[in-house]
């Protein structure tokens, strides 16, 4: 397989990347982020989740942003929905694509919303149909796909299985996450090549958590197989509430520069891409988790 000579990214920080921060974080500043990563040139960006607030109070101003986003053509904004309250939810702010996921681990299932992995999937058919239905796009993401913090090692193929459940009620894209970070590149080969039996290289995406320094190492791999979709995350942000120690999802910066260095075309604008994670740091209070970001922006001071 040929590396891909365009790839394309989803932005998951405004999500997956506040979700776990302890301080509030303003709907004016989530939009805000949303609007200077579709200025940066993304075109997928995953914007909040209609969970109940009662277990991530992080999103409970789910509407308020969605609403108070400046759409832009040609940018597909996502949500998270985990059941149908959720979709019913999302239905009134009018997502492009709403995201549903299912673990490759029985022990992180169960731990994580106490069911088998082949329940969790089936409580989300209701919520593919109801989405297909309204002509919304539904993408799945396997998490635990290569490592679990309770099992270890994940078989490839307890991930052909998820990929399977997940075809079957009518996901049409899926992400392979590791998301504890634990995968090395022949081990998320095996993840991918096990979900590339069920969905075509143009509907698999590479999720990738740095815990262990591996996320852009894994990145390559991916492309080498001819992926083009990848889940990051603008500075860094995020982690995994559920797995002790793990750091954030690979920082957007470090995969557009690695991307951009291979010849690969992104549509994004690298300088803006930093701005945007500065504004969300500069909030935040800390530096951005991106190496990239951080030698930019001292080569802007020097």
């Amino acid at each position: 397989m040929t590396i891909p000579s365009r790839v394309k990214l989803v932005d998951v920080g405004p999500r997956d990347g506040l979700q776990n921060e302890k301080q509030p974080v303003p709907a004016a500043i989530k939009i805000e982020l949303v609007h200077r990563l579709q200025d940066a040139g993304l075109t997928e960006i995953e914007v909040t989740s209609f969970v109940s607030p009662k277990w991530v109070p992080q999103m409970a101003d789910n509407a308020e942003v969605m609403a108070g986003v400046q759409r832009k053509a040609g940018v597909r904004y996502s949500v998270l929905t985990p059941n149908m309250q959720g979709f019913e939810a999302a239905l009134q702010s009018g997502p492009d694509e709403i995201v549903v996921f299912g673990a490759a681990s029985e022990a992180f299932s169960q731990k994580n919303i106490n069911c088998s992995i082949a329940q969790s999937i089936e409580r989300f058919r209701p919520v593919a149909q109801a989405a297909l239905e309204k002509g919304i796009a539904v993408r799945g993401a396997i998490s635990c796909a290569v490592g679990c913090p309770y099992e270890g090692e994940i078989a490839p193929e307890r991930v052909e299985m998820v990929a399977r459940l997940m075809r079957d009620i009518g996901v049409q894209h899926v992400g392979v996450a590791d998301t504890i970070g634990v995968g090395t590149p022949s081990k998320v080969q095996k993840a991918l090549e096990a979900t590339l039996k069920i969905y075509g290289v143009d509907h698999v995406s590479g999720h990738f958590h740095d815990t262990y320094g591996m996320a852009l190492a894994n990145t390559l791999a991916s492309l080498q197989m001819g992926i083009w979709n990848f889940d990051t995350s603008v500075a860094g942000l995020g982690g995994c509430p559920y797995a002790k120690g793990a750091t954030g999802n690979v920082a957007s910066e470090d995969v557009v520069y690695l991307l951009h260095g291979m010849g690969i075309d992104t549509g994004i604008d690298l300088d803006k891409l930093v701005d945007a994670g500065k504004f969300i740091s500069d909030f935040l209070q800390r530096k951005p988790n991106s190496r990239a970001a951080t030698a930019l922006l001292n080569k802007r001071l020097g």
